[in-house]
């Protein structure tokens, strides 16, 4: 009797382990519960990628200002020297007279025009 007994009370509780096991997986594979999960992955790569972004940008400026003690650059500035500015392009010398600026020609793509 007590054999039974104890074969009983564990099927059940097999039973009911399983049941509750399946139930969970299926409310994980509902698409409200999917969608959730891929938000939430989501915010989390975009938390990775913004930590990323800012370490990337702390050695970058770390980087800068070591170079910038290498070569000098920051300095002081003598004040007799004249200052010298550097661009990366430099501006065309205007024209004496305005009209004669170069001019590209005009050639509308624009199919959506008044004719």
């Amino acid at each position: 009797m007590f054999r039974r007994t104890f074969w009983f009370t564990a099927g059940a509780a097999a039973g009911v382990w399983a049941t509750t096991k399946v139930n969970r997986k299926l409310k994980q594979l509902t698409p409200e519960s999917l969608a959730a999960q891929a938000a939430d992955k989501a915010i989390e790569t975009g938390h990775k990628l913004k930590d990323f972004a800012l370490d990337v940008r702390e050695g970058m400026v770390r980087r800068e200002a070591e170079l910038g003690g290498a070569l000098g650059l920051e300095a002081p500035v003598d004040q007799d020297l004249p200052v010298q500015r550097h661009y990366a392009v430099e501006a065309p010398e205007p024209a004496a007279h305005p009209s004669t600026y170069r001019t590209l020609p005009y050639k509308s793509n624009n199919r959506n025009e008044d004719h």
